[in-house]
Parts: C-alpha cells; structure tokens; sequence
C-alpha cells in the first residue's frame, strides 16, 4: 500500500476518532492495541490490515472505508419493554446552535460546555471549519472550544454542509458586521412545508443588509448603518429574534426589539451574549433591549443549558411504553404549561425541588413519571409562543393522546406539513385522523402493532415514531434515522441504558 494511501486513511481515523470524541489512548483500549500504535496508524506510519480498517470503523461507529457509498442508519427496536432507572437531559439542541453562530461575534477563544454531539452541531462545525474557524473537542470530547481567525473565508465555505442545516441562516447577523458582502448556500433542514425568510430580511435591513437569491445562494450587501427606531419582528419566531439579537450584539449603540421570542433558546443566546460582555434588558419578554460593542474579543467560558425538547420526548417514551422513569435535569421553565395539560389528564409523576443549570439562570427540576390512565384533554393540543406550550413538544402529544382514553385535537399551525407526518402512527396501530394540513383528531386508547416503516422527513415526528415503536410488542424497523441524529446525542443508546432494545443497523 502507498505511503500517500496510508497517510489518507491515517487522517480520516484521526478524524473519526476526534468526531466521536475519542483520545487515541480510548481507541486503542477498544482495539486491544497500544496509543502508540494508534498514534503510528493516524500519522501513516504503520502498514494496516483491512480487518483492522473494519475494526476501527466498527469502535469508531464510522464507515472508514465503503464500498461505493455508506449506506443510511436503521434502527430495529424489539418492543414492549419497560423502561426503568433515571436518565439525564442532554443540552439543547437550538441553544448549541445558536451558540455556534454567535462564536462568530467573538474575537477571542470560545469554550463551551457539554455541547451536544448531534449532526446539526456537525454540520455547522464543517461549515465554520472550512471558512477558517478553528473547533477542537476538550475534556474528553465533552467541551467544544472555539477560536475564530483574523479573517473569514468565506469563499471556501463548505457548500453541501451548510445546505443541510437551517441553521445556516444565523450567519446572517454576525457576518454582516464583518463583511461587505457576502454569500450564503440556501438554508436546509427539517421538510416542514414552506418557511420564508422574510422575518429576517425585514429586521435584518434595519443595520444595512440587502440580500438577493439567485440559483440556490444568498447573495448579501451591507451598507452599515443603526436602527433610528425599536426593531419590531413581523413574526415571533426563534431563528429571526436570535438573527436581530446577534446584529444588535455587534451595533455600537442600543437597539430595541420588539416582538421577540422569549423561548429556551433565545434565553440562553442572551445568557451567551452577556458573558461576551453585551447588555441585555428584558429577558424573559418580548421586548429585549440590546447595548451593543462594536468590538467583542474575550475569552468566554459558557455553559447552555438543558433541552426541553429532549425532555419531553423523555416523558413521552416512559408514558408510551407505561413505565416509572426518573429524567434528571429537566429545564421546568420551559415544560409547565406541558406538565398542567399531561395532569390534567391524570399523569402520576413527582418532582423534586428546583435547583440551577450549569449557566446559573436556568431553573431545573428531576421529573419521576409513573404508569398512569390517562384521559383525554377536554381542550385542544396547540402550540404558542413562551410561556406557552412548546411548538416543538406538540408532536409527542400525538403519541401521548393515543395511550389516553377519548378523543384529542391537536392543531399544528405552525408548520404546513408537521400534521401530516404524525399520521405515521396508524401504520402501528394507532387511530388518527388527518382533518387538514394542520389538524389532527387522535383517539384512544391504542394497541401498538410492530411495522417496518421509512422515517418521517422531519424530527419531532420521526421521535414519535420511534416511541410507538418502543411500545409495540415484537419487532419494528425505522429505516434512514438521520433526521433523529440532527437533534439527538446517542438516543438508540440512551434509551437502551434504561431499559428499551433497540439495535443499530445499515444495510449491507
């Protein structure tokens, strides 16, 4: 075998090592073999077998090599287990995110905590990479540190990573203070029917920026200028208020925003931006008023806090599969109106005393939730804005309602195709009927059924999916599980840690 060959099998172990968040001493541990060895094998100086190519793919949860291309993740899950045991909340997903885009903002070193590993984290990371940023995993791959370069090229961005995540589209406030102009591929992400720009075009253009689109790019001109008058969002969404809050961190000056969402996310973004050293009022409300810097260069040390998302699907798995799970780390703020509907409709759980998140602001509580005969809500399921119930926990009352005794409206009026998806559940057993695009009538009780089935193109859904799934007696097959890796660490394992039996698989 070449040299050069060597060399470029060497890089990509190193590189699926360090994206696991591995050291070589851990690699080596699981191959039976010494660090120096891993160490000869990452640099290219050590002949190497293709059985231990395999090997190392296999430890690595990596396809080093393929034969013509790696094929998509499935998943089996034997069903009708019992959870059992506690498991903790990971961070959030859309607070990590945010976070990564607000790096952007920040001269010096960035670190911050228990980042959660999900492909939406990857792809942003490939994005910043190949635009010069430099991104490291520390402390065990645990902390991700963040350390920007003089200069951004934005030439060399990574075009298909940055199709693959909507998340794309909050480099928008941040680079139009660094550059004159610039361009952006497309935002991807979720299929969740038609989501304009707009929102951010309208509050964006208040600090100078003018975009057009042509063949799939996003082409930008700044002429840098303050806002004479309050900001006011023409929609209450998440990404818009944390684009106008990342343009506001950077204007000299103050800048008023109104109609802003105050949820989970844009909560911590704030957090995020007041540890750079940016003021910021109201948070909390719709009405947050910014005292920008100009210039922004601290090292930054932040810690988001945990997911209410991942909480809720948590909850929903053990009422589902009608088991006495404990899920630590529970952000309470974000979950309350939730947790008033599911006691309404009879769930026995506990809660302990709340006590704070690692950023110091967030107040969290350890949720134990029992067996309960849940019966249907005698209102709708529907989302608002915060403190309202959570537009992205309106999925998991599907699942929920299908175990209660009655009927259940759940109205999804944000997303045009949501709805639609969550329909999947009569394919295991479940009884729902679609009334329109956004409106679903769910009755119950449900006698899960196994089925091998394709995963829903977007996430919350494919979640519920899998949670039926779990439930079912007998074996279940959800083939193409990307969509789940967007927004969840090690979820098949996690849930294995507690009880449920679920195995990995790609095609051959």
């Amino acid at each position: 075998m070449a040299d050069d060959y060597l060399v470029r099998i060497g890089k990509l172990i190193r590189d699926a090592r360090q994206h696991r968040g591995w050291t070589q001493t851990q690699l080596a541990e699981a191959l039976g073999t010494s660090q120096s060895a891993v160490n000869r094998i990452e640099r290219g100086n050590q002949n190497i077998s293709l059985e231990m190519i395999a090997r190392i793919g296999e430890a690595l949860d990596s396809e080093i090599v393929s034969l013509g291309y790696a094929g998509p993740m499935h998943l089996r899950v034997v069903g009708g287990r019992r959870l059992s045991g506690s498991i903790d909340v990971k961070t959030s997903k859309n607070a990590c995110v945010a976070l990564l885009c607000g790096s952007l903002l920040n001269k010096g070193r960035t670190v911050l905590r228990r980042v959660a590993r999900i492909e939406e984290v990857y792809r942003l990371l490939e994005v910043l990479n190949s635009i010069g940023v430099r991104t490291r995993w520390i402390n065990d791959g645990t902390d991700l540190e963040i350390v920007p370069p003089a200069r951004l090229d934005l030439d060399a961005m990574d075009a298909d990573a940055a199709r693959r995540t909507r998340s794309i589209i909050m480099f928008l406030g941040p680079l139009l203070h660094r550059m004159d102009h610039f361009r952006l591929p497309y935002a991807g992400g979720c299929d969740l029917g038609t989501r304009t720009i707009e929102p951010h075009m309208i509050a964006l253009r208040r600090f100078g920026l003018d975009i057009t689109a042509t063949e799939g790019i996003y082409h930008a001109q700044v002429v840098r200028t303050a806002p004479d008058r309050p900001i006011v969002l023409t929609e209450r969404g998440d990404t818009v208020t944390e684009n106008a809050l990342l343009a506001a961190a950077r204007n000299d000056g103050v800048t008023v925003i109104r109609n802003a969402s105050s949820n989970y996310m844009v909560q911590d973004l704030c957090f995020f931006l007041e540890a750079l050293g940016v003021r910021v009022d109201g948070i909390g409300t719709s009405t947050l008023t910014v005292h920008g810097m100009a210039d922004i260069d601290v090292d930054v040390d932040y810690s988001p806090s945990e997911d209410p998302v991942e909480a809720m699907s948590l909850l929903a798995a053990a009422v589902v599969t009608e088991s006495e799970l404990t899920i630590r780390r529970v952000p309470v703020e974000f979950l309350e109106i939730e947790l008033a509907v599911l006691e309404e409709m009879g769930l026995d759980h506990d809660r302990t005393a709340e006590y704070a998140a690692d950023n110091g602001r967030t107040r969290l509580i350890d949720l134990t939730v029992r067996p309960s005969k849940l019966e249907a809500p005698i209102d709708k399921i529907h989302p608002m804005p915060f403190p309202g119930l959570n537009i992205d926990n309106v999925p998991f009352f599907a699942a929920i309602a299908a175990v209660a005794q009655g009927k259940t409206l759940i109205h999804d009026w944000v997303y045009d195709n949501r709805a639609i998806y969550l329909t999947d559940l009569n394919r295991l057993g479940g009884r729902l009927q679609l009334l329109d695009p956004h409106r679903v009538l769910v009755e119950g009780p449900t006698r899960w059924r196994a089925a091998e089935m394709m995963c829903p193109p977007a996430l919350r859904p494919a979640v519920v999916v899998l949670l039926a799934m779990m439930a079912a007696e007998g074996t279940s097959v959800l083939r193409n599980v990307y969509v789940i890796n967007r927004g969840y660490e090690d979820l098949a394992e996690r849930l294995n840690s507690v009880g449920a039996q679920i195995e990995i698989f790609r095609d051959i």
